[in-house]
């Protein structure tokens, strides 16, 4: 079977849930998926606008000549912020893109340390989880 120009849609009983959970349905697919991809719009923004701020901060760094202390360190506080504003942004795009590829390709829900089911319900309140909670709980403890 060829694959169109555009997104294949996935099939909802092709993701696995865990033992007594019912199965997805295509209505909990769609909105899993549209919850996805306007996260991912989202993030889009937010990154743009943020990489924007810290062009700026970096270009108009300067030497600190003729700035006093509290300049230079509210500069740097920003500079730090925007950094990690978009560290993170660009982490949660990378965690969007894998749960939507892993959607097409039949693997999300699918623990990637065990190989046991995450849970429909973890991941109908966070969809980017690819832990299941207990490897989830034993990452955190490391």
């Amino acid at each position: 079977m060829a694959k169109k120009a555009t997104s294949v849609k996935p099939s909802a009983d092709t993701l696995v849930v865990k033992e007594g959970e019912e199965p997805w349905t295509p209505a909990e697919l769609d909105e899993l998926i549209e919850e996805l991809t306007s996260t991912q719009a989202h993030s889009l923004e937010v990154l743009e606008a943020a990489e924007a701020e810290l062009n700026g901060l970096m270009k108009d760094s300067g030497d600190g000549a003729g700035q006093d202390q509290a300049d230079v360190g509210a500069t740097s506080f920003e500079r730090d912020h925007e950094l990690t504003v978009v560290n993170s942004e660009r982490d949660k795009l990378l965690q969007i893109e894998r749960a939507l590829t892993r959607i097409e390709n039949g693997t999300y829900g699918v623990c990637e340390s065990c190989g046991q089911p995450v849970g429909k319900m973890r991941l109908m309140a966070f969809p980017r989880a690819t832990l299941c909670m207990t490897c989830k709980t034993r990452e955190e403890r490391r």
